[in-house]
């Protein structure tokens, strides 16, 4: 199976998310797990993937707020089955 790397586009948008004053602590938390995994194989963390679902689904997050948390949200690791 292949692993899921963050592409420039989203660590760009995750860079630019950080920047802004008036992004929220959810999106930027989201924001910070998406810049964390670029150019790594690593996964995105329970607490990360939680703040990430909140961005999108949030109606006043910005495209890239939306786009970061996408990317750190398609990086968490599959639930398995108990």
């Amino acid at each position: 199976m292949a692993t899921k790397k963050t592409g420039t586009k989203a660590a760009t948008n995750a860079s630019k998310t950080l920047r802004s004053k008036s992004t929220g602590k959810t999106s930027k938390r989201a924001a910070g797990s998406t810049l964390s995994q670029s150019g790594t194989t690593k996964k995105t963390s329970k607490k990360a993937a939680k703040a990430a679902s909140s961005t999108l689904r949030d109606g006043r997050t910005s495209k890239a707020s939306k786009s970061s948390a996408g990317s750190a949200l398609s990086q968490k690791s599959k639930r398995t089955k108990k």
